[in-house]
């Protein structure tokens, strides 16, 4: 079947935005977001988000829709992403869902288990308890309630904590019992995977550091010096616990010299590369192209032409 979706997955620093871009130079395309930093206002230098002049090229969904001190979950970027789906389809373009969170592209092609949606009013409980006794207290309390769970999740993952003792709170069931139940798929469009990676994921390494360096030069420091002068945000939110943003508010804070925030930033990045790497190598259907060859957009371009040809 001629796919009707194109994903364009990899691991960070991969040029899976540059290759959206070749796309939409041949086919009427509009691009979905798949990346859980990029959604954030205020957020442009260290997420890599694409430019004013890109996305006016290009149609561009997911992009700054939440402020730092709001959270998205998984079940609302796959209700995001089918209506954006239909709507595209609608004006007779091509879905271009490009990204490398690859737990939002597992939930949308393999379905979401059935798991309550974030309730504010419980996080911010959850929140004040943390303030008040720490995320390794509260790691002991779910090891009490989920101790499956509880093993799998660093004692200072505040994100994971907090939401593994909300969907017990709401539910009354272990967040690893309700993982294990059959996941329900709304999701069932034909669909194209090209995964952008290197050889071996090393070799991503200098560009991730070169990338940083120039992030730090287009004012990164900057950036989040705006965010940590605000007084609603702080370290534990998820936006702030993405890559670079983390290192670089505890420069600011005055945990870290600016060198040491640099190089923990990078090593950050390339943790987050190694375990995107080890996602996608789950995903069967993706067909891979070297990210690190210089004609990977036109590897791109002829992959999907051979699948889509001149039609939409």
């Amino acid at each position: 079947m001629t796919p009707t979706v194109i994903f364009l997955i990899g691991p960070t620093a991969s040029g899976k935005s540059a290759a959206s871009l070749a796309l939409a130079q041949h086919w009427p395309v509009e691009i979905i977001a798949m990346d859980s930093a990029t959604i954030y206002r205020g957020m442009d230098i260290g997420t890599a988000k694409p430019d004013a002049t890109e996305q006016a090229r290009v149609p561009h969904h997911l992009l700054d829709i939440l402020d730092p001190a709001q959270s998205y979950d998984v079940a609302s970027f796959v209700q995001d992403s089918l209506a954006l789906i239909n709507d595209i389809r609608q004006r007779g373009r091509l879905a271009v869902i490009c990204g490398g969170t690859m737990m939002y592209y597992h939930a949308l092609t393999r379905g979401l288990s059935p798991l309550p949606r974030s309730c504010p009013q419980m996080r911010a409980e959850l929140e004040a308890e943390a303030a008040q006794y720490g995320w390794p207290a509260l790691h002991q309390m779910l090891a009490q309630h989920d101790p499956q769970a509880a093993q799998r999740i660093a004692p200072n993952d505040s994100q994971r904590i907090q939401r593994a003792l909300e969907v017990f709170r709401l539910t009354g069931t272990p967040l690893s019992i309700l993982q294990k139940q059959p996941r329900q798929k709304l999701f069932h469009d034909p669909y194209l995977t090209l995964s952008l990676e290197p050889a071996r994921r090393q070799l991503l390494h200098p560009r991730i550091a070169k990338r940083f360096h120039q992030m730090i030069e287009q004012g990164l420091i900057d950036e989040v010096r705006q965010l940590h002068a605000r007084d609603d945000l702080h370290i534990d939110l998820p936006a702030i616990r993405c890559v670079g943003y983390r290192q670089i508010w505890r420069y600011l804070d005055g945990a870290l010299d600016r060198t040491t925030a640099i190089v923990q930033g990078i090593h950050a990045t390339e943790q987050l590369a190694k375990r995107q790497t080890t996602w996608l190598r789950s995903f069967d259907e993706r067909q891979v192209i070297d990210c690190l060859q210089p004609d990977a957009p036109a590897q791109v371009i002829d992959k999907v032409r051979t699948q889509l040809g001149k039609r939409i």
